[in-house]
């Protein structure tokens, strides 16, 4: 199974919805949990489907700000247990073998003054149950000073009680591949920020279910949070999205190249050689894309002249 986590920070405009969607088919996961959509509802909802996602849990939008929406699809039953404007708790009951297990989907607290609330939220969603537990999302929080870079220090008090609340719910940090940070803001060397303010955290009994997951930072053309792709069973397939890198001259054709471009280098984030490993990635991706619609194009063209 594979999950995508990602605040993406509005989808309002048709723009973005597109993207969305045309990112969403080229990673085809099967669930997704979208965070800040700033959407209420109906509106939520009619997008999600639009993105191939018919089945789902939304949660409207406090005024211009939250919003939560878990979509998914495949051989498996979700069944909701709880939800809020901070989090989406579901079991998943895998159709093939049969087990069972938790996923939640968490959004913490933007405002500083508010975070012991979301820790205590997280208190409340663990339960004595000894089910497979998984949470993903974006925490707004670090558990390390080295978790940042730029801008002032993070308080120690508060990335402690970050690490008090994970360690009362006996969950631990399941690591990342890809680029250090998954958030940022300022483009210029002198007013840039990078943190890594989403990941994901589970409970013994999650890593003994999936010894071999992996869960990815992800390159991305928009929001200035980064997706994370979380690999269930990292043996298994995935689109190859880091084969050998070769720039098509052709490519310079299309309209979009240059936008495309430009808006994956502003988005990247760490060293100049991390930048360009996901500018690539991003390209494969996008080129595939084309090339696909272009096959539907002359697919339908020539089905119009026979």
């Amino acid at each position: 199974m594979k999950i995508i986590s990602w605040n993406v920070r509005g989808l309002g405009k048709s723009q973005t919805t597109r993207r969305l969607r045309n990112y969403l088919r080229d990673v085809n996961p099967s669930v997704i949990f979208l965070i800040e959509t700033k959407l209420d509802c109906s509106k939520m909802s009619k997008l999600r489907k639009f993105c191939g996602f018919t089945n789902g849990i939304d949660v409207s939008a406090r005024g211009r700000s939250g919003g939560l929406s878990l979509g998914w699809k495949g051989n498996f039953n979700v069944t909701l247990r709880s939800f809020s404007n901070r989090h989406i708790d579901v079991l998943f009951t895998e159709d093939t073998y049969g087990f069972c297990w938790r996923c939640t989907g968490f959004y913490g607290a933007p405002e500083e003054k508010n975070r012991e609330e979301s820790w205590n939220l997280l208190r409340q969603l663990n339960d004595t149950a000894d089910l497979p537990w998984l949470v993903l999302g974006d925490f707004n929080e670090l558990l390390f000073a080295t978790e940042k870079s730029g801008g002032r220090l993070r308080n120690q008090r508060q990335m402690d009680s970050f690490a008090r609340v994970l360690n009362d719910c006996s969950l631990e940090d399941v690591g990342y591949s890809g680029p250090w940070f998954t958030w940022e803001k300022g483009k210029f060397e002198d007013t840039n920020i990078r943190e890594r303010l989403d990941r994901g955290v589970g409970n013994p009994a999650w890593w003994n279910l999936f010894p071999h997951f992996n869960l990815s930072h992800m390159p991305h053309s928009f929001s200035d949070h980064c997706p994370l792709l979380l690999n269930t069973d990292s043996r298994q397939r995935t689109p190859n999205l880091v084969s050998h890198f070769r720039f098509e001259a052709s490519w310079l054709l299309e309209d979009s190249c240059e936008d495309e471009v430009r808006q994956l280098w502003e988005f990247s984030s760490g060293s100049v050689p991390s930048r360009l490993q996901q500018l690539s990635q991003g390209l494969e991706m996008w080129f595939k894309r084309i090339r696909k619609e272009k096959k539907i194009t002359m697919d339908e063209l020539r089905r119009r002249l026979s």
